[in-house]
């Protein structure tokens, strides 16, 4: 739609993970250099991390775009993490080729077992890759754990790269996940961009769709910084910003994006919503109770004044007539 008016021959910032438009920071050529040194130096074991939108499933396609063009690896690639052990045992089979119909999972295990074997007697590589690791449960890291222990004397014959949130280093810091987590080879982990990263990062993707005469006017440098504000240098959100921000760019029929503009989609998209913290609310309730609680108790002691003797004196506790007051 707006490609036309701002002289692009692609959208620079959709959501979908296009390996041309990976912008490799110095931490995502670490990470990408950990998982493939990892799978050619047969570690077995590898653990990618990183919050929501840092760009971990683009670098996934990446490192498989350059397992493709090797000979020598196979790969399956499980996305699909929420499944029973024996499901994701299906599924791994399956996206290798082998075939598991009607076999149990010890035939399954077999088979596998046999598979690697012919591959790492041809010097073959064969790797597992199980994206949004994070939601697996502590039954199928048991068996990713046992699958680690297919091996010959010298070297283990799958490789295994598990990515995901933080929550993920959690689990595996868990008491009853230590013994794989014994095993973790390589760890890598991806940090939002700071301010210079999202700059060039902008400048990347609009240059790859086909602004390289016009990069600055398109997104001035105080635009990129707003971008960065906003996003807080989490390459999804910059794609939604920007993206949105082309599009009413594009309504407006002005060829630069302004600051403004980059203000009002964070309003339109509620970025700047800050949730307030449960211990919050958590305070103004339990003053709340006190007060009941106080008023209670000045009720309580009021009844009893009135029903007891003559000579004697019932005393209302001091604080709670401070509170009272």
């Amino acid at each position: 739609m707006y490609k036309r008016f701002f002289n692009l021959t692609r959208n620079p910032f959709e959501l979908t993970p296009d390996p041309d438009f990976l912008f490799a920071t110095k931490r995502h050529n670490e990470a990408l250099a950990a998982l493939y040194y990892g799978v050619r130096r047969h570690k077995g074991f590898v653990v990618l991390t990183g919050e929501v939108g840092t760009g971990k499933t683009l670098l996934l396609r990446c490192l498989l775009q350059l397992f493709k063009q090797s000979k020598d690896i196979g790969y399956a690639y499980v996305f699909n993490s929420r499944l029973s052990p024996t499901e994701f045992l299906q599924y791994i089979l399956s996206d290798l080729g082998l075939n598991t119909s009607g076999k149990n999972k010890s035939e399954m295990l077999l088979e596998l077992g046999q598979y690697l074997i012919s591959r790492n007697a041809k010097k073959q590589t064969t790797v597992l890759i199980v994206d949004e690791a994070h939601h697996l449960s502590p039954e199928i890291l048991e068996e990713v754990r046992l699958l680690t222990n297919l091996e010959t004397t010298d070297e283990k014959l799958l490789q295994i790269l598990l990515v995901g949130q933080p929550e993920l280093d959690d689990k595996l810091d868990s008491v009853g996940l230590r013994q794989l987590k014994q095993r973790v080879a390589l760890r890598a982990h991806l940090d939002p961009l700071d301010a210079e990263e999202t700059r060039g990062y902008i400048e990347r993707r609009l240059q790859v769709a086909g602004a390289n005469s016009h990069v600055g006017t398109l997104f001035p440098a105080a635009t990129v910084a707003a971008v960065h504000r906003h996003s807080r240098g989490f390459p999804r959100l910059i794609n939604t910003i920007c993206e949105n921000a082309l599009v009413t760019g594009y309504a407006k029929q002005v060829n630069s994006i302004t600051p403004e503009i980059i203000h009002g989609i964070a309003d339109d998209f509620r970025l700047n919503v800050i949730k307030h913290q449960q211990a919050e609310s958590g305070d103004s309730v339990g003053e709340v109770d006190v007060r009941k609680a106080a008023k209670t108790l000045l009720e309580m002691f009021a009844a009893l004044q009135k029903a007891a003797p003559p000579e004697t004196e019932l005393r209302v506790p001091l604080e709670v007539r401070r509170r009272e007051i």
